[in-house]
């Protein structure tokens, strides 16, 4: 940064400068989430200033007092003593599958409902299962940007991977790049977020529908991460059993695995509780490749008695409770969750407008001709810089963020801002500091 402006920054240059350099992260746009955070945590505490906290997606609302009775009531009923079953509690099936229908109006049964220790298990489960049913087919496809701690899964898991950035192939144009890709005969699955992590792009129905068909045409499985449940604010998500729902790619194939998280939409992150859904005529397929593998055929079955068994040998016993009665709040509809996590939208729609009030420019900002909904996470730039430049900038005026680089984007100069940490007394702080960084820079 301008060397000019070193006695004017919010936090002490020398303080920053000497931890970046001791970090010894030589380009931050390729550095990860949690070493961000850890960059962060010792700078503020060198510094004695508390930061704008936006670089790691965390929930920053209470979590409601159905799931915490729930699960002290399990608890005190002695379930921490007993294993539990590694299909799950009866009850969190049960509600699981009433939720699928009254939120996505999708129809699956119990058994397909399966539990696992958060949607990062989910995905790692799933992850082994895919690249293992077809030995031909040993590739998975990401439609990027998305989690980036997704694709570490699959190197460690040693799983082969490609991926594009989709923003640019949007609509119509997404069924010709899907195929370019399918075509090969080698992708084994597709797997996206949606709403989006990091851009907040929300799919179509009609994106939607031409990934449902061409999963189905060239027999390949949707793993669809709905860690952002009824997160798009622009639609009102929130009733049980009434339209809109949330939009799912199981509308259009029988292909799919859903992850359904409890950490965003429901602020109950740290019980890492989440939920796995498979199509009932998936759960139920039989493949030769895990004959091969794991010695079982049937693919739910596999998924259940060898992947979550020898990962964890099953989910929190006490947490189950807890999701199981936050899903029949919401399903009976006496409990709104997307009410409650609102605050998210609105806290985004106010620090976008205080970042491109400053200077700054929204990176993705349409969903094909409508503007990007406010929500959990928008993305940033400013004009001249580049994402790691910024980002070494920014921890001169406390503020955290990542490069949308380690989430597959083809932005150079785009970072990913995420606002649940953002408390409502800190927009004023934040706007201040903007301003400064808008004199620096202009």
């Amino acid at each position: 940064m301008a060397i000019n402006y070193k006695n004017d920054t919010p936090i002490n240059y020398d303080i920053v400068s000497r931890i970046i350099e001791d970090s010894g992260l030589k380009d931050l746009s390729r550095a990860t989430i949690r070493e961000i955070v850890g960059l962060v945590n010792k700078i503020s505490a060198a510094s004695g200033v508390k930061f704008i906290r936006m670089e790691m997606g965390v929930p920053g609302l209470k979590p409601s007092n159905i799931g915490i009775n729930a699960e002290i009531e399990a608890l005190k009923n002695g379930v921490a003593s007993d294993y539990p079953m590694l299909d799950g509690v009866q009850i969190l099936k049960d509600e699981t599958s009433k939720f699928v229908k009254m939120f996505m109006d999708v129809e699956v049964k119990p058994e397909s409902c399966i539990p696992t220790v958060g949607s990062m298990q989910g995905g790692y489960a799933s992850f082994m299962l895919v690249g293992a049913i077809d030995k031909k087919k040993d590739t998975c496809l990401f439609l990027d940007p998305g989690f980036p701690v997704q694709k570490q899964q699959m190197s460690i898991i040693g799983n082969k991977y490609e991926s594009f950035d989709v923003y640019n192939y949007r609509g119509e144009k997404l069924k010709e790049k899907l195929e370019s890709y399918l075509s090969s005969g080698s992708i084994n699955s597709i797997i996206y977020s949606n709403p989006n992590n990091p851009s907040w792009i929300c799919f179509t129905e009609e994106e939607l529908q031409i990934i449902g068909e061409l999963a189905t045409k060239y027999d390949v499985i949707v793993i669809e991460d709905l860690a952002y449940f009824a997160m798009d604010f622009r639609k009102d998500l929130s009733k049980p059993g009434q339209a809109p729902f949330q939009a799912t790619v199981a509308k259009y194939t029988n292909n799919y695995i859903l992850m359904i998280s409890s950490s965003k939409a429901f602020s109950y992150a740290g019980q890492r509780v989440g939920m796995v859904v498979f199509s009932d005529a998936l759960y139920h397929r039989k493949y030769d490749g895990l004959k091969d593998r794991f010695n079982t055929e049937e693919l739910g079955y596999t998924f259940v008695q060898r992947l979550l068994y020898a990962l964890s040998s099953g989910t929190s016993h006490s947490a189950q409770y807890a999701l199981a009665a936050m899903l029949k709040s919401a399903n009976e509809g006496t409990y709104n969750f997307v009410e409650e996590v609102r605050e998210y939208g609105e806290r985004a729609h106010k620090a976008k407008k205080l970042f491109t009030d400053n200077g700054f420019e929204i990176v993705y900002d349409k969903d094909i001709n409508e503007p990007i909904a406010d929500g959990f996470y928008f993305t940033i730039a400013y004009p001249g810089i580049s994402s790691g430049e910024l980002l070494n900038d920014l921890m001169y005026y406390g503020i955290g963020a990542i490069a949308l680089i380690t989430c597959g984007s083809n932005s150079s100069s785009g970072l990913r801002a995420c606002v649940s940490q953002i408390k409502n007394d800190q927009f004023s702080d934040l706007e201040f500091r903007l301003k400064k960084f808008k004199e620096h820079h202009s």
